[in-house]
């Protein structure tokens, strides 16, 4: 017998294969070209192996997964499921989310996937699916949370702190000319992903200063931007890094300092992120729980 609702996602929701299991959420691994050959993200390419070849210079992109791959991992879902959420990374980060926008409008997917398109990426995504089980242990179906998360896309943020401005500028962030500066300066920029879209938000001349002003700017959402919803007890606290065990630890000690009494959601900045920030980013965020009004 089928279950009423499932949850489906890719690896840019930064959810590996034990978290998805634990879960009961189903990941589409995405791929990766490194020198032109082809690997998809947890079953082909580690972590360990994508940042030793990034280190090595290799030459990595993203890209969408193909059409067929993305409608057999939905036949496969719907072959156990009525309906299914399915979460892609922001359309403002690719084109992925509106090549299934577009297929999930045909037979047999029509009316059976909702795509979720709430502009989010690694840990504010990984957060928006465990926020989508909690409406869906509550009984609420696949349209009422479809249209509730998309209803707080602007209710996120997260601030990236990046140790390096060499892959900024490979990827055409950041021109030759101001990288060389910038690494002279020992400039580190802060981004922040906030309405779908990664942007420049801050530069600090070193990584420790870069560090705080990113929980100044966390303390700011908290009493400003998100201030009712923090008294209200609807506000996570979120980590992503792509740094060394140690230095991960640290951080997520820092947060923890920072604001304690709010537990974190950490999980592995996701590859797709990594391709721009290289070893060594650590990022903080916020995220809103959303709810659905069941009062007539």
């Amino acid at each position: 017998m089928k279950k009423r609702l499932g949850i489906l996602t890719d690896s840019h929701s930064s959810i590996d294969p034990a978290a998805a299991e634990k879960l009961g959420v189903r990941v589409l691994p995405m791929p990766f070209t490194i020198d032109g050959e082809t690997f998809l993200e947890n079953v082909t390419l580690s972590r360990e192996h994508f940042f030793q070849r990034q280190s090595e210079g290799a030459e990595i992109s993203t890209s969408q997964p193909a059409p067929g791959d993305l409608l057999a991992f939905w036949d496969e879902a719907l072959e156990n499921y009525e309906q299914a959420l399915y979460f892609p990374l922001s359309s403002g980060l690719s084109g992925s989310c509106q090549t299934a926008q577009m297929l999930a409008q045909e037979e047999p997917y029509a009316g059976r996937i909702f795509v979720v398109d709430n502009g989010r990426i690694a840990t504010p995504q990984y957060q928006a699916i465990l926020d989508a089980i909690t409406l869906m242990e509550q009984g609420h179906g696949a349209e009422e949370i479809h249209a509730a998360l998309e209803a707080h896309k602007s209710e996120m943020v997260i601030y990236l702190g990046v140790q390096t401005l060499e892959y900024l500028k490979r990827g055409g962030r950041l021109s030759p000319t101001a990288a060389t500066v910038g690494t002279l300066l020992n400039i580190k920029p802060i981004l922040k992903l906030s309405t779908g879209k990664l942007e420049s938000y801050k530069n600090c001349r070193g990584f420790i200063k870069a560090k705080a002003a990113m929980l100044e700017s966390i303390r700011s959402d908290l009493t400003i931007r998100f201030r009712e919803a923090h008294a209200r007890g609807d506000v996570r606290l979120l980590a992503a890094t792509a740094a060394t065990p140690e230095d991960t630890d640290k951080w997520l000690r820092e947060i923890e300092a920072a604001f304690p009494g709010m537990p974190v959601l950490h999980a592995p900045l996701s590859l797709g992120v990594s391709c721009h920030t290289g070893l060594g980013a650590l990022g903080v965020g916020l995220s809103v729980t959303p709810h659905i009004n069941t009062e007539a």
